[in-house]
């Protein structure tokens, strides 16, 4: 049964169309991630559910059964401590244990009808253990310390938390709130990544459904089983988690387009076959053009055109010379401030074309150890030095260094004088300041437009080191992934601070754990710094390897070459039943639109369970390319 169900809503802002006709839904105990580029409509559409903007044109029905949960419903007093404060949401279980003492104190000193009272506490005590009433002060706690809490801080009172600290607490009191389908918009921001574990452990853990919106592609990797995701105002749906949804777009997009070119090619080939016929202009040739014309119709009238490409950040980070290939040694470095130690002995070396990872809790020194790399802070003791024609550039999460007195424009141009107007604004573009976008002033941008400039001015630097502090915070998924992609190839050396697991996983060639001792050292990406930390097993030996056995090399290319044929027939019943299905799916969509609520509720599950089936069909038609492009 759907505790959300999305049919053909339409939202607008002025002329601005955000999403039209989008129709979706959400099972009960579903986890499902909400995907979709900046300004796609995620954040409006959360708004939609929860009543506070009004839809152009279709609807979100909430199951009656289902109570929704999201963040804004949650705020903080002023006048209580942090533990008072998230313990409150408890309030009927607090009162219960209130009245409970009050009866076992009238028991004790004869007071009142006793067996009343008798009938009276069994029934709260019942109601009591069967809502919880043994564990949420344990769940307080855990809640608390989970979202990164010390226990110092529990009679902090709240008006004294900072930003981040207080959208983690309005988080707890969600997650512990008897909700039981929760809207979750960015849960992971002002997280460190053990309290994301936390917080994935829990909604694992979590009986209820989920509409997550994250630019954590590792957090919707562990949780999700489904995926919703807007683009060019429309909304697809894909069965499982991000990682399955990028395979299975890409499947997708691949074979749009490529019958997309096939039925242009055959419009063309019919089209002069026209022309041909018509010009010898005999009766059985006008026939013959009339009948092909005919056939023209019925492909245009099936024709899927494939979306738009979405405009994408352009990096390139070529450097301008090549480093040595020692690039940088640490040694003994420590810090403190206000006699509070961060960190000692911290000792490491960076080869060129090194991809490190610099991980460790909050507030354990990532961003000062760059900071006196950059020679912004003094050690207090220990060194370092680069290595030969080494040429460094540092993104600051903070963008510290940006001078907000300037438009965009002014800032990279100031830093960059040599270049014409022309060439800044080009490059500008390519990092999406287009038009009158330039002149934007900085101290109006938003986190995002900042971190875009900011990142820019690193690639114009053309370094060869690049020093990176959380480089992917306000970057959407798909500038995160264009990111990935230019930093696996480029031929310099970085060292990056990052709390995005699946940024890590994708580029460590190795990791650094800073401790207040120093570092440790893994020689992997995330999953294997996490398999070694949970592991207390040595590493095993390797294995002698097997000597191969003989094969009869003609039955073997036999076999190759039938198996190929095989595939390739596959292929092509595979992508004829995909144009079947897309067409069933289009029929289903079409019937959408002016149906009976019941009516809609069978179109929605029919929509579902042939969206299932196509999903099966691309992942096959995906793993057969795969194959027959390896072995023909």
């Amino acid at each position: 049964m759907a505790v959300l169900d999305v049919q053909n809503l339409t939202l607008s802002f002025g002329e601005d169309v955000l999403f039209k006709d989008i129709s979706f839904d959400v099972k009960e105990k579903e986890k499902v991630g909400l995907i979709g580029a900046n300004g796609a409509g995620k954040t409006s559409l959360f708004k939609i559910i929860t009543g506070e903007y009004e839809p152009d044109g279709g609807a979100a029905f909430i199951s009656k059964n289902a109570t929704v949960g999201y963040m804004e419903q949650h705020t903080c007093s002023e006048n209580r401590t942090v533990y008072e404060e998230l313990i409150s949401v408890f309030g009927e279980l607090i009162e219960i244990e209130k009245e409970l003492e009050s009866l076992a104190r009238n028991l004790t000193e004869g007071i009142g009808d006793q067996a009343e009272n008798i009938e009276k506490q069994d029934r709260l005590t019942e109601k009591f253990n069967r809502d919880g009433g043994l564990t949420y002060k344990s769940m307080t706690r855990s809640a608390l310390i989970g979202l990164g809490f010390e226990e110092s801080d529990f009679a902090k009172p709240t008006s004294k938390l900072s930003g981040g600290q207080r959208s983690k607490l309005i988080l707890a009191k969600l997650l512990l709130s008897k909700a039981d389908f929760l809207l979750l918009d960015e849960p992971t921001n002002h997280l460190d990544i053990k309290s994301v574990e936390w917080l994935e452990g829990f909604l694992k853990d979590f009986s209820g459904a989920c509409l997550i919106v994250s630019h954590d592609r590792y957090f919707l990797d562990k949780l999700t089983d489904k995926t919703v995701e807007i683009e060019n105002g429309k909304c697809r749906s894909y069965t499982g988690n991000y990682s399955a949804f990028l395979k299975k777009k890409a499947a997708e997009q691949k074979a749009v387009e490529e019958k997309y070119e096939n039925d242009m090619k055959e419009i063309e080939r019919l089209e002069g076959i026209i022309a041909q016929q018509r010009q010898w202009n005999r009766e059985k040739n006008i026939k013959t053009a009339e009948s092909k014309e005919k056939v023209i119709e019925r492909i245009k009238a099936q024709l899927v055109v494939p979306d738009s490409k979405l405009q994408k950040i352009r990096f390139d980070f070529t450097p301008k010379a090549e480093s040595g290939e020692e690039v940088l040694t640490v040694s003994g470095i420590s810090k403190s401030f206000d006699k509070k130690k961060l960190f000692e002995n911290v000792s490491f070396r960076l080869m060129k074309g090194e991809r490190v990872f610099l991980l460790g809790d909050n507030g354990c020194g990532k961003t000062t150890l760059l900071k006196i790399i950059m020679q912004d802070y003094l050690p207090d003791s220990g060194y370092f030095k680069f290595g030969a024609n080494v040429l460094t550039g540092y993104f600051d999460q903070v963008q510290a260094k940006l001078d907000l007195s300037k438009n965009v424009l002014q800032e990279i141009w100031s830093n960059f004088p040599y270049m014409t107007e022309t060439a800044v604004r080009s490059a500008l573009a390519a990092f999406l300041f287009k038009g009158d976008d330039v002149y934007k002033e900085l101290s109006d941008c938003s986190g995002g437009e900042r971190a875009r400039v900011a990142l820019l001015k690193l690639m114009l630097g053309r370094f060869n080191l690049l020093l990176l502090d959380e480089p992917t915070n306000h970057l959407d998924a798909f500038s995160r992934e264009e990111l990935e992609k230019t930093i696996l190839d480029y031929s310099g050396t970085v060292l990056i601070v990052s709390h995005d697991r699946y940024f890590v996983n994708k580029l460590a060639t190795r990791i650094l754990e800073l401790t207040p001792d120093g570092v440790s050292e893994y020689l992997g990406n995330y999953d294997y710094y996490i398999e070694r930390k949970n592991s207390a097993l040595p590493d095993e030996k390797p294995r002698e390897k097997e000597q191969p056995k003989k094969v009869n090399e003609y039955k073997l290319r036999k076999e190759q070459a039938s198996n190929l044929r095989k595939a390739k027939t596959r292929l092509k019943k595979c992508e004829e039943e995909i144009d079947t299905v897309e067409n069933e799916l289009a029929e289903i969509e079409a019937g959408l639109t002016g149906s009976a609520y019941e009516e809609l509720l069978e179109l929605t599950a029919s929509l579902e369970e042939k969206s299932k089936i196509r999903d099966a069909l691309y992942s096959e038609w995906e793993e057969l390319s795969e194959f027959i492009a390896e072995n023909e």
